[in-house]
């Protein structure tokens, strides 16, 4: 699922939103049942926030129980939610040991 929202009209932009991520969000989300990825994204320059999820089957993406989300902060409903199928799936060659911990809001807390 790929989820978007427009930040014009909310008090919260890309900046104030990875201290939620930081304290809250990133830990909360980690022991999702049937989650497989989970991967915050943001596009200051149109003032946009969302997340692209990656689940074991839509049976496990239905029966999740979520934690608090960025909505709340936001303080309205999505702008753009869509549903879709992974026809494949590849992982590159890379040093990374985890896909967990990285990005801009966790930039500073890794060595």
């Amino acid at each position: 699922m790929i989820a978007w929202w427009d930040l014009t009209e909310s008090q919260q932009s890309a900046e104030t939103l990875r201290d939620f991520l930081r304290e809250e969000a990133e830990q909360a989300w980690s022991d999702i049942p049937g989650l497989i990825l989970k991967i915050w994204v943001s596009d200051p320059a149109s003032n946009r926030w969302g997340a692209v999820f990656l689940w074991e089957s839509e049976e496990a993406a239905a029966a999740a129980k979520m934690p608090r989300s960025a909505g709340e902060l936001i303080g309205y409903p999505l702008a753009f939610r869509e549903w879709f199928d992974v026809e494949a799936t590849v992982e590159g060659l890379h040093s990374l040991t985890s896909l967990s911990g990285l990005g801009l809001a966790l930039q500073s807390l890794v060595p």
